[in-house]
């Protein structure tokens, strides 16, 4: 532990607080803190009123605390006490080490508050910041020792003192003594010198002091601090005196003194006492000794290892011994023997050489502190005696102040200078130091005098501000005689130091060195030979001694680059700030600035001179010897500038971070010198510069240079970003610059001496510069936008008008540049400002034409500009007033051409190219994928291979469309657009380039991967059957090149294909027409109608918001007629949007028994090219009794482009075909609908498809229902009346056909009562028991008057769900008493309009089949139940939208219903779905050899109202049941066919002999029978499916 500071003393009373309560600010006003120590004073135990200062505890702050603090509140700090007093010198140590075991607290409550504040600066500035701090005297603690600076004049003489320690005997006394020092500063004369005792800063000083006591040690350690600042006149012959007295504990309290110690302060030489601590001697003393007298005792020895002047008694033994240190603080006593012998140089005039020579040898601490008196002494001996002491003098003076250069005395520089300025006074040391100095460069070769030339020459800066300041002095005091003596010595010096920097040295010689030494410090020799000389004296000197210096640049490094420091710093001096000498001094500095940039080194450097040379320049722009500057910079630099721009900025920049920053430092330094040249120039400097080239080649080497550059200092990253002004500025520069050297490229570079590259490089210039971000006025605010155009103008369209003042000088030479510079112009043209797209669109005309005269056709500008306009459209340049100006301003510009035709057609494509680029580009600034962009894309796609045949183009976009179904999870989708890809590859070995993400690979390589991806999106998109027909594609080349291993492979893939095919879910997704109607939709959108494939689980409703969010602006409309022409040309957006019902292509596979719906769901819903919407009307008068009599349909067929599903979700209507369906058609296809949805539910009822059989139910009751309260009774009343049947003739066949139907449905409500019997809850019983007895009713509206006695029906059965055991089952029934045949169609010749959504159904599918076994009441027979799984669609299922012309509730169908706002009007609604026959149900129809089916009408499945019923009532009469267990295919009339056909029935055992009874309850239809006799192959896989 150390102090650095003096003690701050503060005296607390009896309550802790200060004892001067009327300055307690000056109290807390602590500028630094390092440790504060606090003891108070108190007494011994029982001890009388004598006071005694005890140790009492000791507290620390950290200064590292008091920085981290941000408060302000007072610190309290805790007060220690140690365990033992022997510890208390060291108690603070211990707490900062906290050595806990050697100290511990006062007391819980003692503490010291200390208010601290940590301020800044040095004393005068916080004097001036703090003004209120000092308003109430504060207390200011030095540093123990002086400051930074002793600055001339200033006067300290302070001597601390620390009494240590003390060892004492006991004194024959038996305990150890209470030993307290007072200490007193005695003179020469033996008195006391008053108030010289400090004991800190806080207190005045005392004149004696006092230690603390402590308790019965006789080795007792205080280490306390005191200062004592003796005046140096009384320093001599004083010495301090240390009493030492043992203080009684008893009741009188006595301090009785027992011995003393003294030390003299000075040896008789002026010696200070040296630093450092004393053991002094303990001299006995008797109590009453009499001290006074200090003669008596200043003769005895005083210190055991000190012995000052006559004091040389010899020390008596002794084992007491009193311990001090001492510290000198003065700035006029030494402690040095040599620094005094030399300060008195006079009192010995023969040791001047010694003290000369010894001068090095002292400390350099001790030489600054008395560093005037030093000096004085100094140029005091080359006063007395030059020609002796001269030299010395001098190595004495160059010493002195090499020693400032060192980085510890460095701040002594202001010292050295104020000296010279205010207190040297050697008028003729002048002669001397120059005499000195020239004799030292002059011997510069010699080796042996090459360290201590190079100490001179370090100190040649302040050897020539003495020569100076005392040339002055001299010139005062004579009136300036000897002025010219003065200046041939000065030219001498110079000539010397000329001689010296023209030495050619090779490597790192010791001549290189010295003259490195030499130039560091030579610019600062200026400003001191301008107090004496002209500046152009002075300039021409330094022009001489600057030029001087050797041309070779392979010499030393660390010379070289000292010479360019040299070089900066003297364009950085006053010299060449002063136009007269500047003039004189640029040449030479141009000259090693070309040099250096020749060589591209020292750079940084190079660039620091270059920018205070401009900088100069444009401060002094005004005066006319500037320009001459201008001419001699531009011949001399501007040629090496441009080349070291380009040499710097094509280097690959350095990877540390530091060298990029210099790197960046450099480039820009070097650019603004570059622009600060040439905004200098003007006319006459570019008409010099242009006619200083020699030859052309000269010229076209500086042109290609200029060009290079400017499109370098054009880069975004030459400036950053906010750097506005910077960027106007340069292009101003350059813009003006282009303007001048476009002479020049006319005058020199055109006819016969036509040079292509340059003329290409000066045309990208001009683009690049037009095409600047920071160029771009639209995106600048209006403020901003002016203050430009009022300044640099629209610098854009000046350089346009200079393109195509250019271009039309290229005359023939045009088609050089065609069709290379279509892109760049096409890019200039799409800035969207309006003068320079005026500008610059005629030139593609030009070109056209040129094109045109050279190859009869512009095939290559068409191609040109359709692959630009591509990209930058797709960067988001141009828009559709550009669109307009192109298309007006070219087919102006060729009216009068005989190309006219094929221009225009040329100008239409790019024209239709750029509506399509423009709505694609404002798609794609959509965040999420939609509709409108998909479809925007295929557009442009179908555009590239329609209209141009652009493959590449073409392939692109098809890749685009795939990301964008990736993205929106299109899988289907996205494998038919990456189709388009793969039919245009063939299976061969040609090999393909890398492009796109695809590598460098042959191309049946590339059609691999494309099959296998295709496959995969397939898959991801359910759309399995497609992906088997790759997979066999792709096998049969892995066939074909026996790659076995891959076919295996593709064999399992497609076999898993085909287990998902039967085994997982499709939905079947929704389809919607929408129409968009009116100008401000997208150009490929516009008054067009598309059908778009539906999301997943979307229905209408959703679909129209997401249209609506996808076009906010867009107004639903609320009917689904066409629009008018006042809406067609409408600026504003209509969306009209219903639902449409798929029409499927392959009705086969749907018609076709035995294929189960998982197969039959893929093909209603894929390849689907035409889509069908009713629209109801009343055509006539509408009768409000029974409505259904003028109930027409308008049935529109929609047909598309293309098939759905495809590249796209949705695809534009291609052709629209109308039908009107009169009332009875109409009703005709409710009640197959009808008929159809129930067989569908019956038929998920028996296979426990439907864990809940509610939808049965509800289905149920609405028919029954329905028919009871009116229903089907109200198409007998419109249909079978008389009246319409003798006014319809030709609708015969069509009221039989709705007759059958409705007697059809009859017997399927039969049928399925009978199953919902099996399955109904027993809390339902009752709303069964209803539905039956509704039954009836409704039979009896019909007119049937008895049904078999017993219908009982069970559908087949397919054994492990495989639908080729059915087209061999034979399933029968028998009724013994008639047959009746009756032909009726098929229920899928009629697509159903309503159906059970199968979102509903979705969640009961199973895999498996389920067999329902259920029991008659009249047999135990098992009925064998067929599954019929739920089907999902490629993506999604949804419920149809309702249809008017159904009769089922809505609810039944599932389909949400459209709010108001966007619901249409039920009568021109158009909103039904589409028709999905379930026809799985029915098992394959037999062969024609099976065709005889036969039904057998029991009594145990017919419904029963009531059980009490007489049997008579019970039963129903016999009647032909339409319902049937088959595929739904339509019978064949025995007239027609020759054949009876009968439905199937449920099998039973087989007889020798069946009936078949086909009965129809109808006027005019008669009954045939026939008897049948059933083979006996059939009889036995009858009786096979029985036993199953």
């Amino acid at each position: 532990f150390c102090l650095f500071y003096e003690r701050f003393f503060l005296r607390l009373n009896r309550n802790g607080l200060p004892k001067c309560p009327e300055k307690p600010e000056r109290h807390c006003s602590l500028f630094v803190v390092t440790v504060v120590l606090s003891a108070t004073r108190t007494t011994f135990k029982n001890a009388c009123n004598v006071q005694y200062r005890r140790p009492f505890g000791c507290a620390v702050l950290s200064i590292a605390d008091l920085l981290a603090g941000d408060s302000k509140d007072d610190l309290v700090l805790k007060v220690y006490m140690c365990n033992t007093e022997s510890d208390w010198y060291q108690i603070h140590e211990n707490i900062i080490k906290k050595l806990n075991a050697r100290y511990n607290l006062t007391g819980s409550n003692a503490g010291l508050a200390v208010s601290l504040q940590l301020l800044h600066g040095d004393i005068e500035q916080i004097r001036r910041e703090y003004t209120s701090r000092f308003t109430h005297g504060v207390s200011i603690t030095r540093k123990l020792g002086f400051s930074n600076i002793i600055m001339p004049g200033e006067m300290r003489n302070d001597l601390y003192i620390t009494v240590e320690r003390g060892e004492f005997e006991k004194g024959g006394k038996s305990v150890a003594r209470n030993v307290e020092v007072t200490m007193h500063v005695v003179d020469s004369s033996g008195q006391i010198l008053k108030d010289f005792i400090s004991f800190g800063s806080g207190e005045p000083p005392a004149s004696e002091y006092h230690s603390f006591v402590l308790y019965h040690n006789n080795c007792p350690r205080w280490a306390e601090l005191l200062k004592l600042p003796i005046p140096v006149d009384k320093f001599r012959g004083a010495h301090i005196r240390c009493e030492f007295r043992h203080c009684s504990t008893k009741e009188k309290g006595e301090k009785k003194l027992f011995g003393f110690s003294f030390m003299p302060l000075m040896q008789e030489n002026g010696r200070t006492l040296p630093d450092g601590t004393h053991e002094l001697i303990v001299h006995k003393c008797e109590e009453n000794a009499n001290l006074q007298d200090s003669g008596r005792y200043l003769k005895l020895p005083f210190s055991k290892g000190i012995s000052l002047g006559n004091n040389s008694q010899a020390v008596k033994t002794t084992k007491e011994s009193f311990w001090i240190t001492s510290f000198l603080c003065s700035t006029k006593l030494t402690q040095n023997g040599d620094m005094l012998d030399l300060l008195k140089w006079r009192t010995h005039p023969d040791k001047i050489a010694g003290c000369l020579s010894k001068l090095k040898e002292i400390d350099g601490s001790e030489i600054v502190k008395f560093l005037q008196d030093t000096l004085d002494t100094l140029f005091g001996i080359l006063d007395e005696n030059s020609q002796k002491y001269g030299s010395k003098v001098f190595d004495c003076l160059v010493h002195i102040i090499n020693l400032l250069q060192d980085s510890k005395f460095h701040h002594f520089k202001p010292v050295m200078d104020t000296y010279i300025e205010s207190h040297f006074a050697g008028a003729l040391a002048y002669r001397d130091l120059i005499k000195v100095l020239k004799w030292h460069i002059d011997r510069v070769t010699e080796v042996e005098l090459h360290d201590h030339i190079q100490e001179v020459l370090k100190a040649q800066e302040y050897i020539f501000k003495y020569i100076v300041q005392s040339r002055r002095l001299f010139s005062i005091a004579t009136g300036g005689q000897n002025e010219e003596e003065f200046r041939c010595c000065i030219q001498e010096l110079l000539m010397s130091v000329r001689f010296f920097l023209s030495q050619e040295s090779k490597g790192t010689s010791a001549l290189s060195q010295l003259q490195a030494v030499f130039l560091s410090s030579f610019p600062s020799v200026y400003s001191e030979l301008l107090k004496l000389f002209d500046v152009r004296e002075v300039a021409n000197l330094v022009h001489d001694a600057l030029g001087s210096l050797p041309t070779v640049m392979h010499g030393d490094e660390s010379l070289q680059a000292v010479k360019l420091q040299s070089i900066g710093k003297t364009v950085e001096s006053h010299l060449y700030t002063n136009p007269d000498s500047r003039c004189i001094l640029l040449p030479v500095v141009l000259h090693h600035l070309h040099m250096h940039l020749q060589e591209q080194k020292d750079l940084i450097m190079c660039a620091r001179i270059l920018s205070n040379i401009f900088c100069l320049i444009k401060k002094n722009s005004s005066e006319k010897s500037v320009l001459e500057e201008i001419d001699v910079i531009v011949n001399s630099l501007l040629d090496i500038l441009l080349r070291t721009i380009l040499e710097i900025t094509s280097r690959p920049q350095p990877s540390g971070s530091a060298l990029r920053l210099q790197f960046q430092d450099v480039t820009g330094e070097f650019v603004s010198c570059l622009l600060s040249l040439l905004r200098q120039m003007t006319d006459r400097h570019y008409q010099q510069l242009l006619d200083s080239f020699n030859t052309k080649e000269d010229l076209r080497d500086f042109l290609l240079q200029i060009f290079t550059v400017f499109r370098i200092l054009i880069r975004p990253e030459m400036f950053p970003k906010d750097w506005t002004v910077m960027r106007l500025v340069a292009n101003n520069v350059i813009i003006t610059t282009v303007l001048y050297l476009s002479d020049a490229l006319r005058k020199n570079f055109l006819n016969e001496n036509f040079d292509y590259k340059i003329w290409d490089s000066y045309f990208f210039l001009a683009v690049i510069f037009i095409n600047q971000l920071c160029l771009q006025l639209e995106m600048f605010t209006p403020s901003k936008k002016k203050k430009v155009l009022e300044k640099y103008g629209d610098m854009r369209v000046t350089m346009g008008c200079e393109i195509f003042s250019m271009w039309q000088n290229l005359g023939e030479h045009k088609l050089h540049f065609i069709p290379a510079l279509i892109g760049p112009f096409l890019e200039v043209t799409l800035i969207p400002q309006p003068d320079l797209r005026n500008v610059m669109i005629p030139i593609f005309h030009d070109m056209m034409d040129w094109e045109q005269r050279r190859s009869g056709n512009f095939k290559q500008v068409e191609a040109k500009l359709i692959d630009k306009l591509d990209s930058l459209m797709s960067e988001g340049k141009g828009d559709e007033t550009y669109r307009e100006l192109f298309n007006s301003i070219l087919l102006k510009k060729i009216e009068r051409e005989t190309w006219r035709e094929s221009g225009v057609s040329l100008i239409a494509t790019v024209t239709r190219l750029m509506e399509r680029l423009l709505d694609y580009r404002d798609c794609m600034k959509m965040g999420e994928v939609d509709g409108k962009k998909i479809g925007c894309t295929v557009s442009l796609l179908n555009f590239y291979k329609t209209e141009l045949n652009k493959e590449e183009m073409y392939i692109r976009y098809i890749h685009k469309l795939y990301d964008l179904h990736l993205k929106a999870q299109n899988f289907t989708e996205a494998a038919y657009t990456l189709l388009l890809y793969d039919e245009l590859l063939e299976w061969s070995d040609r090999p393909l380039r890398e492009f796109l993400n695809y590598p460098m690979q042959t191309e049946w390589q590339r059609k691999e991967c494309l099959h296998l991806t295709i496959i995969q999106n397939f898959d991801r998109g359910k759309c399995w059957e497609n992906g088997i027909i790759l997979c066999r594609k792709i096998a049969e080349q892995y066939e074909s090149y026996y790659d076995y291993r891959n076919l295996s492979k593709m064999r399992m893939m497609e076999a898993s294909l085909y287990d998902k095919i039967m085994d997982q879910q499709r939905l079947e997704p929704e389809f919607f027409r929408v129409g968009f109607y009116g100008k401000k939709f997208p150009f490929f959108l516009r008054n067009k109608e598309f059908v778009c494939r539906g999301h997943d689980y979307e229905r209408l409703e959703a679909f129209q918001q997401r249209m609506l969010n996808e076009f906010p602006h867009a107004i639903a409309m609320q009917h689904a007629n066409q629009p008018d022409e006042t809406i067609f040309q409408a600026e504003a957006q209509y969306l009209q949007i219903y639902a449409v019902t798929p029409i499927p292509e392959n009705q086969e596979v749907l018609q076709r028994d035995g294929i189960p719906d998982n197969i039959k769901s893929f093909y209603k819903v894929n390849h689907i090219w035409r889509f069908r919407y009713d629209r109801p009307f009343h055509k006539g008068t509408k009768d409000k009794e029974n409505e259904f009599k003028s109930l027409w349909v308008e049935r529109t067929t929609l047909i598309l482009v293309q098939s759905l599903p495809g590249i796209s979700r949705w695809f534009e209507v291609e052709k629209r075909e109308v039908v009107e369906m009169s009332p009875l058609e109409n009703a005709i296809e409710v009640l197959e609908n009808k008929n159809q949805q129930l067989r569908t539910l019956i038929s998920q009822c028996q296979t426990r498809q439907m864990q809940n059989i509610n939808p049965l139910t509800m289905c149920l009751n609405g028919v029954i229902d329905a028919a009871v309260n009116g229903g089907v009774a109200r198409y007998q009343e419109a249909f079978f009346v008389k009246e319409y049947i003798l006014n319809h003739p030709e609708d015969g066949e069509k009221i039989t056909r709705l007759r059958e139907l409705m007697l059809e449905q009859a017997q399927i409500l039969e049928f399925g009562l009978a199953v919902h019997e099996k399955v109904v809850p027993q809390d339902m019983r009752p709303l069964h028991k209803k539905l039956v007895d509704q039954f009836f009713v409704m039979k009896s509206s019909l007119g049937i008057q008895e049904f078999s006695a017993c219908v009982q029906a069970s559908p087949i059965h397919f054994p492990n769900g495989s639908p080729r055991v059915c087209r061999n089952s034979i399933p029968i029934s028998m009724s013994p008493d008639a047959a009746r045949v009756i032909p009726r169609r098929s229920p899928l010749s009629y697509p159903a309009v309503n159906r059970y959504s199968s979102s509903s159904l979705s969640s009961q599918a199973s895999a498996e089949v389920s067999n329902i076994t259920g029991q008659s009441e009249s047999s135990d027979e098992v009925f064998n139940m067929q599954p019929s799984p739920s089907t999902s669609s490629l993506s999604s299922t949804h419920s149809a939208s309702p249809n008017v012309t159904s009769s089922a509730p809505s609810s039944a169908r599932a389909s949400p219903l459209l709010s108001d706002k966007h619901k249409h009007s039920r009568e021109n609604s158009c909103l039904s779905p589409r028709e999905r026959p379930c026809s799985a149900i029915y098992p394959t129809p037999l062969e024609t050899s099976q065709r005889m089916l036969f039904n057998h009408i029991g009594d145990g499945a017919l419904p029963r109202s009531d059980s009490n019923l007489p049997g008579s009532d019970k039963a129903v009469n016999t009647t032909p049941s339409s319902w049937s267990l088959d595929s739904g295919k339509e019978a064949r009339n025995t007239s027609e066919s020759g054949k009876l056909i009968s439905p199937p029935v449920p099998p039973r055992p087989a007889q020798t002999g069946v009936c078949a009874i086909i009965h129809t309850v109808s006027s005019g239809v008669s009954f045939l029978g026939a008897h049948i006799q059933l083979p006996g192959a059939v009889r036995e896989l009858q009786q096979r499916n029985i036993r199953l």
